[in-house]
């Protein structure tokens, strides 16, 4: 059996690893919203559930880790869940990811389900947007 090591790594390595994580939930998102082909098949796949799962997962690492993070740590994880999202509204509509960005306001706008008023403010849009990616 392998022994544990502690070993003291220092605040530039951590962010280093974490901002690796990041880019690597953020590559497995990709994968399955259709953005990096099958490697096996050369097709890309979309499995929105997967990719919802893990951007869901990186939304809670960000809520768990509010206020612990460095400025770069917190731009990097802040950017890649927007452009996830967005990734995943396109994906979810049908539009292949790289055909260009909605607007902001339409990645925003909260569906009929949701019965959501267009006089609500800009922070409650955003908030139901990262809750239920537009589904």
């Amino acid at each position: 059996m392998a022994e544990y090591q502690n070993t003291v790594v220092s605040s530039g390595e951590v962010t280093q690893r974490f901002i690796e994580f990041v880019l690597m939930q953020a590559r497995n998102a990709a994968f399955m919203l259709g953005q990096i082909p099958n490697p096996q098949t050369g097709k890309s796949e979309v499995n929105l559930e997967m990719a919802q799962l893990l951007i869901n997962q990186l939304v809670m690492i960000q809520e768990k880790t509010k206020g612990n993070l460095n400025s770069d740590e917190s731009r990097i994880l802040g950017s890649t869940i927007s452009s996830l999202q967005i990734s995943y509204v396109e994906a979810a509509r049908g539009r292949s990811p790289n055909q260009g960005t909605p607007s902001s306001a339409d990645s925003l706008k909260p569906s009929a389900k949701e019965g959501a008023s267009a006089e609500e403010g800009e922070a409650d849009k955003k908030k139901k947007f990262v809750k239920n990616y537009g589904s």
